[in-house]
């Protein structure tokens, strides 16, 4: 574990401590079995990290609702078969995980370098695991980078049809869950305050629609109107047409 502490220091410019002490706030820790994101102090959150085969997203894959949620209805997937999608504020990876199990193939970038390390860290255990690998080989595929400023390894891909955008907004859940994840990220990224120029790339770069994650109360991005938007319980999914 040592030698991977060493690598995420160098590569993400942070400091390499060998114990928690009460000088950061957060600490990036590689175990044996994952890699995870812990909050110092004495009534801080669990670890957060990325796993793809237990727990909640696990029962997405196996029990999700099919092709009537909202999600899956938001980005087009009826009568499309293998549906290009970039995912260009992946985070965590869960709704890219849903899509791509519904049969669409995934870029997803990251733009955050800590969060960026957490995802790839999930997708590299669930390529191997037997449960979810043939899913990450075949459809799913991680770029570190910010679509407002492409990498070459984006420019160098095929344009999506699909351009899925879920940018930081202030949430209001009681789901204690996401408070501590929300808490955590927002901690770590803040909120995205770019989001009307995240959202005239995506209509610039995508071929067909352009999809935005939003609070179920929340005004629309600035910039262009939605075409229209679908609504589930506590989000809704405002659909640009190209």
């Amino acid at each position: 574990m040592q030698e991977k502490a060493t690598a995420l220091a160098a590569n993400l410019a942070l400091a390499l401590v060998e114990q928690e002490t009460a000088d950061y706030d957060f600490f990036l820790v590689p175990t044996n079995q994952r890699l995870e994101l812990r909050q110092a102090g004495p009534k801080a959150p669990g670890p957060l990290s990325v796993d793809f085969t237990t727990g909640a997203t696990a029962y997405r894959r196996l029990k999700g609702g099919g092709k009537r949620q909202t999600l899956v209805r938001a980005i087009g997937i009826k009568g499309a078969k293998n549906r290009t999608v970039l995912d260009a504020t992946a985070g965590l990876g869960r709704d890219a995980f849903v899509l791509a199990c519904h049969g669409c193939s995934l870029i997803l970038m990251e733009r955050d370098p800590i969060i960026a390390a957490l995802l790839e860290d999930g997708l590299q255990r669930a390529a191997v695991s037997a449960q979810t690998a043939q899913i990450m080989q075949e459809r799913m595929q991680f770029i570190a980078g910010d679509l407002i400023n492409p990498p070459a390894a984006l420019q160098d891909m095929d344009r999506p049809e699909v351009i899925y955008l879920d940018p930081m907004y202030p949430h209001r859940t009681k789901s204690a869950l996401v408070k501590k994840e929300m808490r955590m990220i927002r901690a770590i990224t803040g909120d995205d305050e770019d989001a009307p120029k995240l959202l005239t790339a995506a209509l610039q770069y995508a071929k067909k629609r352009v999809v935005v994650k939003r609070p179920k109360t929340a005004p629309a991005i600035a910039g262009p109107p939605p075409a229209t938007s679908i609504k589930s319980k506590n989000s809704r999914f405002d659909i640009y047409l190209i």
